[in-house]
């Protein structure tokens, strides 16, 4: 059985959830801020989610994306001692951890300078792209892969692996998959095609990236022909892989700023009905807002800390996501499961969920925010209206 297979995934952006400074002007002193993020272990279970996915853990020059080390826990989160207590407690919880890995690039000035292209990652002088096409780096990868894998990691998000060939990752799955073949491994794919880089690359799933713009873009816009068309495309990808599932990441604004917290819940019902592995962004459950810029800490407002503890404003959310983490664990199914759309208006769309010779009836209605979830035998599964 794949871990994908039944995961329900709390993304975190370590850096930000614990309140580490994200762009500290001296070499930062060793600060044990990761026990903070473990004491939320048990709301994630009671959230109905068993994966963790965390951001870059690894110690870089500012926002984690910026490796430095691929060996080292970033001394702001804390040391191995950390991690290994943290990496343990999910254990015991049930929850599969997964770690980001930025294999595209490196801090220019790092240990790994020698192996880099010279070429800027997007623009971004401070970003060495590593060379692809030297054998050091197949070999860095697969050791690094392997290292946390032993360490007691579930799996992979690859960051930017749509800037990296194809041809890199087949040299490096193989090896890694033959040492742990249960290891669940993700890449980030903004654009390009899906099924055609998995395919060549031998990585399991990839963000689904034109997923997410639908779902925000159809509701914010009154228009659930766009989401139409997405979903169709969403059922020609499960012919050949699962993709990764997704209203918010530390990439994007969040999905309550982009279309307000009661059609957020209309976009969560998208989310846990459709098929896919699901991922919570950290807060969503709760009503985050936050927007994100193209400027210099344009990503500080997806990316906050943690509160000691969430504000009761947020509770009728997380009671919505409950239900809807609920309705997908009783219906595992839902994982692979297509999509047909019954009826579509600008602002209404009614479409039915099958597989396994299951399905459900999800009736979403963007003008008067309102949605209905039901089964074969017409019992109402879900129900929300903001009236």
């Amino acid at each position: 059985m794949s871990f994908a297979e039944h995961a329900i995934i709390w993304q975190v952006y370590p850096l930000g959830a614990v309140g580490a400074p994200i762009r500290p002007e001296t070499q930062p002193p060793l600060e044990h801020r990761l026990p903070a993020l473990e004491k939320w272990l048990d709301y994630v279970v009671e959230l109905g989610c068993n994966a963790l996915l965390l951001g870059p853990v690894f110690e870089s020059a500012s926002h984690g994306y910026d490796t430095l080390d691929f060996y080292r826990i970033d001394p702001r989160l804390g040391d191995d001692g950390d991690i290994d207590s943290l990496l343990v407690a999910a254990q015991q919880r049930g929850i599969g951890v997964l770690f980001d890995g930025v294999f595209n690039h490196v801090y220019y000035s790092s240990k790994y300078a020698e192996l880099t292209s010279g070429n800027a990652f997007e623009g971004h002088e401070s970003l060495a792209e590593l060379d692809h096409h030297n054998p050091a780096v197949v070999d860095l990868v697969v050791d690094v892969m392997n290292f946390w894998l032993d360490r007691g990691i579930a799996g992979w998000r690859l960051d930017a692996v749509y800037a990296t060939s194809p041809e890199f990752w087949a040299q490096v799955i193989p090896q890694v998959k033959a040492r742990h073949p249960q290891a669940w491994i993700m890449g980030e794919m903004i654009h390009g095609d899906y099924a055609e880089f998995l395919k060549a690359s031998g990585i399991d799933s990839v963000t689904q990236y034109e997923l997410w713009k639908a779902v925000w873009s159809s509701l914010k816009e009154g228009n659930f022909f766009e989401l139409e068309w997405t979903l169709g495309r969403h059922n020609d990808f499960l012919n050949s892989f699962v993709p990764q599932t997704f209203i918010g990441n530390h990439d994007v604004t969040r999905i309550a700023s982009q279309v307000g917290q009661e059609r957020a819940i209309l976009a969560a019902a998208i989310l846990f009905t459709v098929g896919g592995t699901p991922s919570i962004y950290y807060g969503d459950e709760q009503g985050f807002d936050g927007i994100k810029e193209e400027k210099e800490a344009g990503d500080d407002a997806v990316r906050p800390p943690l509160p000691p503890e969430f504000s009761p404003l947020g509770k009728w959310i997380e009671n919505q996501y409950k239900v809807l983490i609920s309705l997908r664990r009783q219906h595992p199914w839902l994982h692979r499961a297509k999509t047909e759309i019954l009826h579509i208006e600008n602002q209404k769309l009614h479409y039915r969920v099958a597989g396994d010779g299951q399905w459900l009836e999800v009736q979403l209605d963007s003008a008067n925010p309102a949605v209905h979830i039901s089964d074969e035998s017409g019992a109402e599964l879900f129900s929300f209206s903001a009236s």
